[in-house]
């Protein structure tokens, strides 16, 4: 069996997403600043990210998908990316946690409602067999995930800024989990830090 990676993007002061984010409005107000490194430099809502990834944060990318065999990511990320414009963007299957399971879209968009987040978990580790789990946002996915004790490796990208408001990454939380860091990979556009959780 694989790992379980928890893995989400950060701004230095914490926040997951800008203020005001959900449908329509992605990430927030200047949300979308906590993925430049994912498309090598600035980008808007207004109009759909062309870039390529800094080579520092390609190489992140790719030895994540490396191993990668499902994904499990929250109703609102999903919301929150338009569905990723109808399709799911990853080659492996993707199970969104959800309180609606009865709005599943069409299968051949690749997305997979499960109601709550240990049926979409367990649904993702049987698909992935033997390879990793990603458990991506939002914040309240990776905190249910973190206080489940499931997680093996959890990757924070923090991308250099302070957005001042929107969504925090453990605003609430209240569980005491000992880390401790296995790798830090720095890019123009964010600091990856891995932690190993300590049991």
């Amino acid at each position: 069996m694989g790992k379980v990676v928890a893995t989400i993007t950060t701004s230095v002061d914490g926040y997951v997403t800008g203020p005001d984010a959900g449908p329509g409005a992605g990430l927030g107000i200047g949300g979308e600043r906590l993925h430049y490194w994912v498309f090598g430099g600035p980008w808007s809502y207004a109009e759909e990210p062309t870039g390529d990834p800094d080579p520092v944060d390609k190489a992140f990318l790719d030895d994540a998908m490396a191993g990668l065999g499902a994904v499990v990511c929250g109703r609102n990320t999903y919301d929150s990316a338009g569905a990723w414009g109808g399709h799911n963007p990853w080659d492996r299957p993707l199970f969104v946690v959800t309180r609606r399971p009865g709005e599943q879209p069409d299968a051949d968009k690749g997305f997979t409602f499960v109601d709550g987040f240990t049926a979409a978990f367990d649904r993702a580790q049987e698909a992935a067999g033997n390879r990793d789990v990603c458990v991506m946002g939002g914040a309240e996915t990776i905190r249910q995930a973190l206080s489940a004790g499931i997680v093996d490796e959890f990757v924070v990208s923090v991308a250099p800024l302070l957005l001042g408001g929107g969504t925090r990454l453990f605003e609430g939380f209240g569980k005491d989990i000992e880390l401790e860091r296995t790798d830090v990979i720095a890019s123009p556009w964010a600091t990856h830090l891995r932690y190993r959780l300590v049991r």
